[in-house]
């Protein structure tokens, strides 16, 4: 996934942010890493339809890191509501998901040209989030930080920065991705075989922003460790992730992407 200097220079300057934050005295710091399965809800496909859910289909891995307000360093925090119920996740996370089109438009039973290459189009998607949300865990974080063995559910809600990259593929007749010819045909030509669009496939690296939404708890494993289980539901700001933006109009909705993972969290202070 190739990134510009400005793209590379922005995340340079997130990561030195959040480092920075290990100096300051109202807060303390966790870190840790995420990994698990996603679902990426696109053009490819039909929406709904439980063979799309399942095939399409990646995985995503990331690096998070808590501002945690119960605590801070160099001595005690004065109680606040905020601040045993609250935490800051920032996040720089990597996603990957190979696209196929499924459901009945692809059926065996379907003999023609379009559905040929439909079958013959996939497609790569690769995203780059970097962002913030906020936590909220409904019990106690200073009653769960001294119970080993304990869960503490939440819910989080935030914003990410996406860079995409798609790829686009087919192995349809001379295989040519710019070869309108070897797409689905309502895709480009109205009807009466005039032109409707030429752009529907699209792999230039972008920038969106996109909102996400969380449930999940952490278990205290140690008392300066979690095990966090997360299900996330993340939104673009575009229809391009996946790098097909046909002009359809069953073609209303942006992409978005279910993620469920697991991840490690260590406390540094």
């Amino acid at each position: 996934m190739a990134l510009t200097l400005n793209q590379l220079s922005f995340i340079s300057v997130f990561i030195m942010g959040i480092s920075n934050g290990t100096a300051q005295h109202w807060f303390s710091n966790e870190i840790g890493i995420i990994i698990g399965p996603v679902a990426l809800q696109s053009d490819f496909g039909e929406r709904r339809d439980f063979e799309t859910n399942v095939g399409n289909t990646g995985i995503g891995i990331g690096f998070v890191h808590y501002m945690n307000f119960e605590y801070k360093t160099g001595g005690s925090v004065r109680y606040s509501y905020f601040n045993d119920h609250f935490m800051v996740r920032n996040e720089l996370s990597y996603n990957r998901t190979k696209l196929k089109h499924f459901g009945k438009w692809v059926a065996p039973n379907i003999k023609s040209d379009d559905a040929d290459k439909l079958r013959a189009h996939s497609a790569l998607a690769n995203t780059i989030d970097i962002g913030s949300q906020l936590v909220y865990f409904p019990f106690s974080l200073k009653e769960f930080s001294y119970a080993i063995n304990s869960l503490a559910p939440y819910i989080s809600l935030g914003a990410l920065y996406t860079l995409y990259s798609p790829q686009a593929f087919t192995t349809y007749n001379n295989r040519d991705i710019h070869d309108l010819n070897n797409f689905y045909s309502p895709w480009h030509l109205h009807r009466d075989g005039s032109i409707r669009d030429t752009a529907f496939i699209t792999t230039k690296t972008g920038m969106t922003l996109s909102i996400v939404g969380s449930v999940g708890t952490r278990y205290k494993l140690s008392r300066l460790s979690d095990i966090v289980f997360d299900l996330r539901c993340q939104y673009y700001f575009s229809d391009k992730i996946d790098g097909l933006n046909h002009k359809l109009s069953s073609n209303t909705a942006n992409d978005y992407l279910l993620w469920l993972n697991v991840g490690y969290i260590f406390y540094l202070n």
